[in-house]
């Protein structure tokens, strides 16, 4: 049984590769009838990260689109207006990551629409908010990294720049997006009318940088240099064991007797410089050289089991080859499979958010382009003679 908590509320997907489909993907789990449009030429996402066995298909391509019913339509064609039109009309939400300018040639900004249906919530993902100079800018998530700071904390620790290997900036504002939406939707319910929302990455992502590491320069006159020395130290990283790494965390003072206790370092518990949370924020480098020069004589596995007795934060660091075998992944189901209906057995990453209903919805697979075109073309009230004319003339395309 799927999630349905949002089981009345429909969304126009007009997003593709991440940051978009992220958002989209979280209200499908959220059990919200999402109609994503795709372009004949498919979405960018379909190819980048690998193919499927079909080559229809990338990985991440599946994971993220999983629960949305798949419409194609080429938008250049008149024909696929008229459907955008009656779509716009039959769902609740309209999300879409188009530059402005094209938004606006389409008539699909949050002005136009709102102008046709006031009560309508449009939530656009920019690269860069629409009043400021970057606007309209073309961006992607190293970008992002890039200009909001990201990449500049590898220099600052390292002494080169470089970005999180993950579209990190994509994920997070797709899923901010998503939560911005369900509090218009809430708006929208109490009487307060449709919403124009817009959740741009570069402001979104410097906020998280700044939240951190505007540090001691949060206050005028600043009480010290910008950025947390803690995480800009260069041995605040896993640390390495007899057979692999570990991840290990101390805070708080009882934390810090433990761990100079489980590693043998009973001479350090008086020192000044580690006794106390401002000690050891002001002596920073010196923390972490004993904290990392301490665990190469033990196994990953002993050292766990040390740590765990004595209440300390500690978990293996998994690679990519090992984290999808982690034993609590597997108690807990996070991935399992299904059949696709053109790839196969895939693999399924199900919601983290759990209650009393099931994640994921059987069949609730990513589809293939064009996939639901004919069936969503009949439910906004198309007869047979006008589906075939957008079919004949390409507006509407169906699935191989």
């Amino acid at each position: 049984m799927a999630n349905q908590h949002l089981k009345n509320l429909r969304v126009l997907d007009l997003t593709s590769v991440v940051v978009g489909p992220t958002c989209t993907w979280r209200l499908a789990q959220y059990g919200a009838e999402v109609i994503k449009i795709e372009a004949p030429e498919g979405d960018l996402m379909r190819g980048l990260g690998g193919t499927s066995p079909t080559g229809q298909h990338s990985g991440t391509y599946l994971h993220l689109n999983r629960g949305k019913r798949n419409v194609c339509l080429d938008l250049k064609k008149p024909g696929a207006k008229q459907v955008i039109e009656k779509l716009i009309d039959w769902c609740d939400v309209v999300v879409a990551n188009m530059r402005p300018k094209a938004l606006e040639r389409l008539g699909l900004d949050a002005a136009s629409i709102l102008a046709r249906h006031p009560q309508k919530i449009h939530c656009l993902i920019t690269g860069y908010g629409t009043d400021g100079p970057y606007s309209g800018l073309p961006t992607y998530d190293s970008v992002v990294q890039g200009v909001s700071g990201i990449g500049g904390l590898f220099l600052e620790r390292d002494g080169s720049p470089a970005y999180v290997p993950l579209v990190v900036c994509d994920h997070v504002v797709g899923e901010i997006a998503a939560g911005a939406i369900l509090a218009a939707v809430i708006k929208r319910d109490a009487g307060g009318g449709g919403s124009d929302l817009e959740i741009p990455m570069f402001e979104t992502m410097a906020a998280f940088v700044l939240q951190e590491h505007l540090a001691q320069e949060s206050f005028d006159p600043p009480v010290g240099t910008i950025g947390d020395k803690r995480l800009l130290n260069p041995h605040n990283r896993p640390l390495q064991t007899a057979d692999g790494w570990i991840s290990v965390t101390i805070n708080t003072d009882p934390q810090v007797r433990a761990f100079l206790k489980a590693i043998g370092r009973d001479n350090l518990l008086e020192d000044e410089r580690f006794a106390t949370v401002a000690a050891r924020a002001k002596n920073v480098k010196d923390w972490f050289k004993v904290r990392g020069a301490a665990l190469s004589d033990r196994t990953t596995g002993e050292w766990l089991s040390i740590f765990r007795a004595a209440d300390i934060a500690a978990m293996p660091c998994h690679t990519l080859a090992t984290l999808r075998d982690d034993p609590h992944l597997a108690e807990v189901g996070l991935i399992s499979s299904e059949n696709h209906p053109t790839e196969g057995r895939i693999s399924v990453i199900r919601s983290t958010i759990r209650n009393q209903q099931s994640y994921p919805a059987p069949g609730s697979y990513a589809q293939p382009k064009g996939w639901e075109t004919k069936q969503v073309l009949e439910e906004i009230g198309l007869d047979d003679q006008g589906i075939e004319e957008l079919l004949a003339s390409g507006a509407a395309i169906v699935a191989a």
